[in-house]
């Protein structure tokens, strides 16, 4: 924990910075002087040299990497393009899931922006972008009707996951974009975190794993 008890950082060195994003936080300004507080600039105030390299939605928590300076930032950014980078979520999602999602299952579904209701994406056969997560169970909750998942994207589209889960039937659990009303009702917030995050050292390109357990 840095002298600023708003950023919790896991890990800092010369060339990177991995923080935990917490729900409700922006990963970057947005438009307006009411959207300027955000990781990005939080973690500016305290390490100058930090640079984003990847975003996760407002409304998720979890892992992400920001670069300390260009050559780094060219980097990580060549990391994220050519795949290198593999990362992990927990999400609750309403509803049980069949049994055969114990073990890992692909979800292959074209994603597009949905024009008329932007930011919301939409599953589109014809002009959608080749979307991919893999997702297994983590544990039925019987008691109300919800399955806890492992998720793995292997593409990085926007609202992926939410969208992918919503076309399965099962829509994340206080998920204000893409559930219902009664779903969104049953968290306080949306029940998706960014549990892990494997990537190569900026200097050494030794792949290195960060966990970060969901708080929910």
């Amino acid at each position: 924990m840095t002298a600023d008890n708003s950023l919790d950082v896991r890990h800092v060195d010369p060339d990177w910075i991995i923080v935990n994003k917490p729900s409700g936080l922006l990963a970057v300004p947005g438009k307006g002087p009411d959207k300027q507080d955000c990781l990005s600039n939080r973690v500016q105030q305290v390490y100058p040299d930090a640079l984003i390299v990847h975003r996760l939605d407002m409304a998720t928590s979890g892992l992400m990497v920001l670069a300390r300076g260009v050559d780094a930032q060219r980097k990580l950014n060549a990391a994220f393009a050519n795949r290198l980078v593999h990362k992990r979520y927990t999400a609750v999602v309403h509803g049980i899931l069949p049994v055969a999602y114990a073990n890992w299952q692909i979800i292959d579904l074209p994603i597009s922006v949905d024009w008329p209701n932007r930011p919301l994406r939409v599953i589109d056969t014809v002009q959608g972008k080749p979307s991919v997560t893999r997702v297994r169970i983590l544990k039925h909750e019987t008691d109300n009707h919800t399955t806890r998942l492992e998720l793995e994207p292997i593409t990085g589209r926007s609202h992926q996951l939410r969208v992918h889960l919503k076309a399965l039937g099962h829509p994340i659990l206080g998920d204000a974009l893409y559930a219902p009303p009664d779903v969104v009702a049953l968290a306080p917030r949306l029940l998706l975190h960014a549990t892990s995050l494997q990537l190569p050292h900026p200097t050494h390109g030794v792949p290195m794993d960060f966990v970060c357990d969901a708080p929910f």
